[in-house]
């Protein structure tokens, strides 16, 4: 049997992208990383892994694999994500009365703030 132990995000500066994401998931390297390449996991306990690691590749405008964050608020949790460095997306890809929110990491990859709160 196989399991997930990673997403991995190419990024543009490791160090930079190490910064928004423990300040966007409050993650933690799970060990010293370095320039090249660092593994963040939840500060609290078990959890699904973010390795970050550089990219020369440019951004994908439509990527292939994106992030799913959950939010119970979603409103506040975009306008937090905002002011750590993400940015809004137009997307095409969803209607625009779906509960997705596309939004761009400070490299440019494309992840998805839903809103999970009872309807």
């Amino acid at each position: 049997m196989l399991t997930i132990g990673s997403t991995v995000l190419g990024v543009n500066d490791v160090a930079r992208a190490t910064a928004f994401w423990h300040a966007a998931l409050g993650y933690v390297p799970r060990e010293p990383g370095d320039e090249t390449w660092i593994i963040l996991v939840p500060a609290s306990g078990p959890g699904a892994q973010l390795a970050l690691m550089l990219s020369e590749t440019p951004v994908q405008d439509h990527p292939r694999i994106h992030l799913d964050l959950y939010a119970d608020d979603q409103a506040a949790e975009v306008e937090r994500l905002i002011s750590l460095g993400a940015r809004s997306v137009d997307w095409d890809r969803y209607p625009e009365d779906s509960d997705f929110v596309v939004l761009a990491d400070p490299d440019g990859n494309r992840f998805c703030v839903i809103d999970q709160s009872p309807r």
